[in-house]
């Protein structure tokens, strides 16, 4: 395989990582630079036809619609709860969770609601960061733990859209695909625990609070397990979190220790109480798990009728359409749940209309870098294809991008390269801040690489949820949600340093993960 053609494929994850790390170009500024780059060296070196470099693009932002309109969708429901007072009132309830157990408490907030409120479409780096600041942990620590938190089960984030996107990329569906990485939750669920442990207080910390981490995590773990195999991989987070709050609640309950103490609440809590219950104030939230526990339930005739039956199948790519699934998705439900949820709300006509015109101005940003590292990803894959009056074709694997950078790896690593897996996903999460952008660069990838290493199709499988969970690790040193954090208690600059602390946490674990899918693909 010639090295200009190695280098020239893998040069477009090059550039976008040079264009983050080094000249500080926001996420979506670098993918749409990354994407005009990706457009150049396949046309002009790998000879694909320009028709199909454009075509395949749109195709893959109408593969990104799944995140982007949920980018959307959980910007619009955050900015109503922010403006009328229901993040305040739940900030003033957990403020009082375990006061007295610090191990409990940090596992409660980040591992246990951290986890709840992503797989809502939440943002636990908005949310969490002044809860912590509040209960007089330092804004390092502020800003680690809430983007540390979740990291385990970020599989399962927004109502499980990565797994649903993975399992897009492979054929399968979200129940077949979960079990490829609900296998590896338990290890890594209980190392993300420890590893807030070791942020907050080192191997001291670690061992002292041994007993709470090995439950948290592994409840987290197994439960994950558990809802695979049960048929509810898209209910995973929801279930893992609430979870981990209950079995650290239990856990302070036997140890005797006060489970809440309100304290002394702020001027800005007794006002946040005085205006709506804790119910009214999590409302969406409660709607919203109750209309995906429906329409996600096997034995209910609604995940049938529309996941299969209304799957609106697009067909952009010939031979290959695109199911849409509008009335399935996460951000139907989130959107119809935060309209529903307003009676409850009760939000002013100024304050709904000022959530509107933030969200206005927002949510475009972070949904362009969601779809253009798709359509990044779906050049790449197609790359080397020429049209046809059959359809695409592809006159030889040296014109392929996935083939070359596959055949590459796979006489370069042969048995090995399940070791590298998970750190590919962990750049892929790093360039794209975002696990499911991860998935969709390089699934493919590792797809071919088992294909030209003549392995069975399982071990490409291993290896591509691997790497998927290696991009969810990335949210610890994603510079973006590491940003959001510091910004929301007014800590700028304190994410650097962050940064360099959880480079070592986040290097650790997918270590863990890249070990034992060595063991299982080997």
């Amino acid at each position: 395989m010639p090295w200009l053609a190695v280098l020239l494929a893998v040069s477009p994850i090059v550039v976008i990582f040079v264009l983050i790390a080094f000249l500080k170009r926001a996420a979506d500024t670098a993918g749409v630079l990354g994407w005009v780059f990706t457009l150049a060296v396949a046309i002009l070196y790998f000879k694909t036809s320009p028709r199909v470099c454009l075509t395949a693009s749109a195709a893959g932002v109408v593969a990104s619609l799944p995140i982007t309109l949920m980018v959307a969708a959980s910007l619009f429901q955050m900015g109503v709860m922010l403006e009328c007072g229901a993040v305040a009132r739940l900030v003033a309830t957990l403020k009082g969770l375990a006061r007295e157990d610090r191990v409990a408490q940090i596992l409660i907030i980040n591992v246990g609601f951290g986890t709840l409120l992503t797989a809502l479409g939440a943002t636990p780096v908005s949310i969490l960061p002044p809860i912590m600041l509040a209960l007089g942990y330092s804004s390092f620590v502020a800003i680690a733990l809430p983007a540390l938190g979740y990291d385990a089960l970020c599989t399962y984030a927004l109502l499980g859209i990565p797994v649903v996107v993975y399992g897009g990329f492979t054929g399968l569906e979200p129940n077949e695909a979960g079990r490829f990485f609900a296998r590896y939750m338990p290890a890594i669920s209980t190392a993300i625990a420890f590893g807030m442990l070791y942020l907050v207080g080192k191997f001291k910390l670690m061992v002292r609070g041994a007993v709470p981490t090995l439950v948290a995590g592994l409840t987290a773990g197994f439960v994950a397990v558990g809802m695979n195999r049960l048929g509810l991989t898209t209910l995973t987070g929801v279930a893992a979190g609430a979870a981990v709050v209950l079995a650290m609640v239990a856990y302070v309950a036997v140890r005797g220790r006060k489970v809440y103490d309100a304290g002394e609440p702020t001027t800005a809590d007794v006002a946040a109480r005085g205006r709506m219950s804790l119910a009214a104030a999590i409302s969406p939230w409660l709607i919203l798990v109750a209309a995906a526990a429906l329409a996600n339930t096997p034995a209910l005739p609604f995940f049938g009728f529309l996941f299969e039956r209304l799957a609106m199948p697009v067909e952009i790519i010939p031979g290959a359409p695109t199911k849409i699934r509008f009335f399935w998705q996460a951000y139907f439900w989130v959107t119809v749940a935060t309209f529903l949820a307003l009676p409850f709300l009760k939000p002013t006509g100024e304050e709904f209309g000022r959530a509107v015109r933030k969200w206005a101005r927002r949510m475009w940003r972070p949904a362009l870098a969601a779809g253009v590292y798709f359509a990044i990803a779906y050049v790449i894959n197609h790359s080397g294809k020429v049209t046809t009056a059959e359809g695409w074709i592809l006159p030889g694997d040296e014109r392929n991008m996935v083939h070359v950078l596959a055949h590459a790896a796979a006489s370069t690593f042969g048995d090995f390269y399940g070791l590298g897996a998970p750190f590919l996903g962990l750049l892929g999460g790093f360039i794209s801040g975002s696990e499911t952008s991860s998935i969709a660069m390089l699934t493919h990838l590792h797809l071919d690489t088992a294909a030209a290493a003549e392995k069975i199709r399982a071990v490409g499988l291993i290896w591509a949820a691997a790497s998927g969970i290696g991009g969810g690790l990335a949210s610890v040193i994603s510079p973006a949600k590491l940003q959001n954090a510091a910004a929301i208690i007014d800590a700028i600059g304190e994410e650097g340093r962050v940064l360099r602390k959880t480079v070592f946490i986040s290097l650790v674990i997918t270590g863990l993960c890249a070990l034992m899918t060595l063991l299982w693909t080997a």
